[in-house]
């Protein structure tokens, strides 16, 4: 199914790979791969804050929060670069937090950290990666910022005293998140693309690293080995460069592809080209199951008035033409019943392949945002062995959310061989769960934006309108 050049941008080959999921793990692997780099550490995100806590129990010596520990381990490691690259416009909020400014003034003046703005983009255009790359040996990518309100482990308890903002002390939600670790050449490539990011944003170009390095933190056992990645992308046209949809071809081919179930969590369900290829399937009498799990509402005022009217009359869409009843969204909920924000961006089939990555289920993410996406496809021959993992992954990640153990879930899956139906099986009204969801009816002038896709285009053009292709949204509202 992976063609580069068409749903990829390549595929590389890692000696080892891992899902992580959550930031309390991340951010604590992450500075351990970071205290191992010799030659180059790249870290390409959507946001940064200098002043989150990689890891509350650490007692080696070195600082524990972000800015201190980047500003301290070059000092440790002479010839070691530090580049750091972070989106223009949220550069309005490093005003408001503390020390961050002070922080970038001091990196302003050392030569071996290097912090720049992206703005090389098309009108309306973020910068969506979150990436790291250590020595071009280890490249983390998924959905996860080394940001506040980040921070969680995978109980999500409902009282965490380390779930706070950074200064103000203020309590966030639950959040549930995820990013993949390989090495090898597939992470070289990830240093490759952030290296060619840094250079598009206007940076000096940056060399490959030549110290060689195995930052691979010990406390991370692969889930894959010898296993073929494939990276895609999304980037507008801007300036002479073409836009790149690989991410949307590779979500399409997974839908069309999928025979038993495909398995999503995602920040967002506002794709209109994603809708419709689901909406083929369920038309079909023996086609797959289809699972999201959505956080119940968005978080500021794009998610509300854009994302969220727009879920809700895809959903409508989808729940006409489930006849088959074989689609269901969820929200996942604490112990306590609050809500548990969803962040992590990973997709499961069949339990053959997995994709895990920076990009959203909405229109920005499939062909105006930058982004990039990790993919494992076990039915290629080179990759038969990742099988039983996937379905591991799986497992575990329904477990975490229903409060259950794997092999209670696995048990399930096996009797009724259906993952909605599992899922259903265990869904209760108290306790950890998955609740189904139920849209709210959007106002009049909300259900107007999401149908015109007005905040959520699918390529740059005036005024933020998508130009390219009519939505399925915008044909509803005809």
């Amino acid at each position: 199914m992976l063609r580069a050049g068409r749903n990829c941008w390549r595929i590389e080959r890692a000696n080892r790979a891992a899902v992580v999921i959550d930031a309390e793990d991340y951010f604590r692997l992450a500075r351990q791969a970071m205290l191992r780099a010799k030659s180059q550490i790249l870290l390409i995100g959507w946001d940064f804050d200098t002043r989150i806590c990689l890891d509350y129990d650490a007692d080696d010596g070195a600082p524990n929060e972000l800015g201190k520990f980047l500003t301290w381990l070059p000092k440790q490691r002479p010839g070691l670069q530090i580049h750091i690259l972070k989106w223009d416009i949220g550069a309005i909020k490093l005003a408001g937090r503390g020390t961050t400014i002070l922080r970038l003034l001091r990196w302003a003046a050392s030569d071996q950290i290097h912090f720049k703005l992206d703005g090389a983009h098309a009108v309306g255009a973020s910068h969506h990666h979150k990436i790291a790359v250590i020595d071009d040996a280890l490249a983390f990518c998924g959905g996860i910022d080394m940001a506040g309100s980040r921070w969680d482990t995978r109980e999500h308890l409902d009282c965490d005293e380390h779930r706070r903002r950074p200064t103000t002390r203020r309590r966030y939600q639950p959040w549930h998140d995820a990013t993949m670790a390989v090495d090898g050449p597939a992470a070289a490539g990830l240093g490759e693309l952030a290296r060619n990011r840094w250079k598009a944003a206007g940076g000096t170009p940056i060399s490959a690293p030549r110290a060689r390095s195995d930052p691979w933190p010990e406390a991370l056992a692969p889930q894959f080995e010898n296993i073929d990645v494939a990276i895609a992308r999304t980037r507008a046209a801007y300036d002479d460069e073409d836009c790149i949809r690989e991410i949307e071809a590779l979500y399409i081919d997974m839908v069309r592809r999928a025979r038993r179930f495909i398995y999503a969590e995602n920040q967002y369900f506002a794709s209109r080209a994603i809708a419709e290829a689901i909406e083929k399937r369920l038309g079909e009498p023996d086609g797959p199951e289809f699972v999201i799990v959505n956080p119940k509402s968005g978080q500021g005022w794009l998610d509300e008035t854009a994302m969220s009217p727009a879920r809700a009359e895809l959903f409508r869409r989808l729940q006409k033409a489930d006849v088959h009843d074989r689609f269901r969204i969820f929200t996942p909920v604490t112990a306590q019943g609050e809500d548990i924000y969803v962040h992590s961006k990973i997709t499961i089939v069949d339990d053959e392949m997995l994709r895990v990555g920076s990009a959203n289920l909405n229109n920005r993410s499939m062909g105006l945002d930058s982004e990039c996406d990790l993919m494992l496809d076990a039915t290629r021959k080179r990759n038969a062995a990742a099988a039983p993992a996937i379905a591991e992954l799986r497992a575990d990640l329904l477990a975490e959310h229903l409060g259950v153990s794997v092999d209670r879930i696995e048990a399930k899956m096996a009797k009724t061989g259906s993952l909605v139906r599992t899922i259903d099986s265990f869904a209760r009204g108290k306790g950890r769960s998955l609740i189904p969801f139920v849209p709210e009816k959007p106002l009049a002038i909300e259900r107007n934006i999401a149908r015109n896709e007005a905040l959520d285009p699918e390529s740059a053009g005036t005024d933020f309108e998508p130009m390219a292709r009519p939505g399925l949204l915008a044909r509803l509202g005809r």
